[in-house]
């Protein structure tokens, strides 16, 4: 999230920012469940199988179904962190408006790539739904996984647009403070970070 110098200085930028935040964190959430659920089903299947020689029924087709959900629903959100891998070698030794041209070219082959996405997984959902298509085992709907493709990545190209506002916003004048946007750290900008955050979760987590 911005700080509040940020925000003062974007408050539209960061307000939207902050509003869409919120549902990627919300989506990350659900990856996070589902990943929970997988791995408690996973030692029902085990014990089930071992001790009451009772399989869950369909455990295959669960475990593919589920991979969409925390393998997409959380992509947005780790793209606001910056979480994703960046080739940054070139983009390190750039400073002012050629850095954040750079960033808007960048971000702009990745909205359309991810618009193609967006198109074909919605596609492949419909065709899922209007066929009726199912699991062969447990004979479970397929269309709900292939649902959150194009969900997720819908999600990803509102960020990547937002991200693209806040480059161009940077572009006309690199003395603004960073909005809604990856920043390239150094290493001891990276380091000294770190050291920031566990020293205040320490101190947040120190009894009073």
């Amino acid at each position: 999230m911005p700080s509040d110098e940020a925000a003062a200085d974007a408050p539209v930028l960061s307000a939207f920012d902050r509003r869409l935040g919120y549902v990627e964190t919300g989506f990350n959430l659900v990856a996070s469940f589902a990943i929970f659920a997988l791995m408690l089903l996973g030692v029902w299947q085990v014990v089930g199988r071992t001790l009451f020689n009772a399989p869950v029924r369909g455990y295959i087709d669960f475990v593919e179904l589920s991979v969409s959900t925390f393998a997409f629903l959380g992509i947005a959100y780790c793209q606001r962190l910056g979480g994703h891998v960046r080739m940054e070698m070139m983009l390190k030794p750039m400073r002012g408006r050629l850095l954040w041209g750079a960033e808007i070219f960048g971000t702009l082959v990745a909205l359309a790539v991810v618009a193609v996405l967006i198109w074909y997984g919605w596609g492949h959902f419909l065709r899922a739904y209007q066929l009726g298509d199912s699991t062969i085992d447990a004979e479970l709907p397929v269309w709900p996984s292939k649902l959150a493709v194009p969900v997720a990545f819908g999600l990803l190209w509102l960020r990547l647009l937002l991200q693209l506002a806040g480059y161009v916003r940077l572009a006309l004048d690199p003395r603004r403070r960073p909005v809604a946007v990856t920043t390239v750290l150094t290493p001891e900008e990276l380091a000294a970070h770190e050291i920031e955050e566990s020293v205040g979760a320490a101190e947040r987590g120190r009894p009073r």
